[in-house]
């Protein structure tokens, strides 16, 4: 299990304008050949976009991207004709195949905080789609099958276990609170890296929310 932790993070997006941005691997500007995925993922990044701010259109391709709010509502709008907002709880993934273009905002009055999740499909190319599920539940992963993963949601209450599921390639991300997964305690912000992941166990040493993605080999 390999831990890093938050304040580990690229620093990035643009602080002038209202956009604060934390990477956990290799973005942009911030080159690390030694940090450039892991497993299927590619990006981890914490985004936050104060009221009015946000990314104007960009293009993306062969990438499956999965946005998930903590606080907040995020306006999505992309070439393929969906326009969106998402709110804490829902599950996006937009996948950019051969290739699309899209917007990100925040068109609310309050403060917006994603963490977006980009990961390697299996086969390049195709056609975009787009998806969006209100409300996921803990006992149902989000599969993404076009990348060989599943993202799964733990929301603990202080004191409570849980198991990790097994596989070749284990991402633990805090988005809130702390748990000790594995004797280790990580806080929000931190995430674990885990391969060959068996019989992992977290516990929840304050409430917490955590996002786990479970990946085959690649």
């Amino acid at each position: 299990m390999d831990v890093r932790r938050a304040d580990e993070r690229f620093p990035g997006g643009d602080p002038a304008a209202g956009i604060v941005s934390r990477h956990a691997f290799s973005f942009g500007p911030h080159y690390d050949p030694d940090n450039l995925r892991f497993g299927a993922l590619l990006a981890c990044n914490e985004e936050r976009l104060a009221p009015g701010a946000g990314f104007d259109e960009h293009p993306h391709s062969h990438t499956e991207i999965v946005t998930w709010v903590v606080e907040g509502e995020l306006t999505h709008r992309d070439t393929a004709g969906h326009e969106t907002v998402v709110r804490a709880g829902d599950v996006q993934r937009l996948s950019s195949a051969a290739g699309v273009r899209h917007v990100e905002r925040n068109d609310g009055p309050a403060p917006l905080t994603f963490v977006q999740m980009w990961l390697a499909p299996l086969t390049p190319g195709g056609d975009p789609a787009y998806e969006i599920v209100h409300g996921i539940a803990d006992s149902t992963p989000y599969a993404v099958p076009e990348a060989g993963a599943m993202l799964h949601v733990r929301r603990l209450a202080a004191g409570e276990r849980t198991a990790v599921p097994d596989g070749a390639y284990l991402y633990a991300h805090v988005v809130r609170g702390v748990v000790r997964l594995d004797g280790e305690e990580l806080a929000a912000g931190d995430a674990a890296r885990i391969t060959d992941a068996e019989g992992v166990e977290a516990v929840a040493v304050t409430p917490a929310e955590v996002l786990v993605w479970e990946m085959a080999g690649q």
